[in-house]
């Protein structure tokens, strides 16, 4: 069975996910902006702006109003304890 394509905007999603996984992108760090994303991933602001939204559903990163986009936490490494720190609130 072959592999139903991916949406660009998870694609994008899992690079950063990957970059927050890794350290380039360390908690507390601002990703770029908007309009720099679309030039340094080669995506629409579309694509940007649902990717943005998907790893705020992961909890990966928060947006401050008028202040960006910063990393508030690691992708989950596949165990989900059921102990919560109420950081997903």
């Amino acid at each position: 069975m072959t592999e139903l394509p991916r949406y660009e905007y998870v694609k994008l999603a899992d690079t950063i996910a990957a970059d927050i996984a890794s350290g380039k992108l360390p908690q507390g760090a601002a990703l770029p902006g908007e309009r720099a994303m679309t030039d340094l991933y080669r995506v629409s602001i579309g694509t940007v702006r649902r990717a943005i939204v998907e790893l705020r559903k992961r909890g990966l990163v928060a947006t401050l109003p008028a202040k960006g986009t910063y990393v508030i936490g690691m992708p989950d490494s596949g165990d989900d304890a059921s102990e919560g720190d109420g950081s997903n609130v």
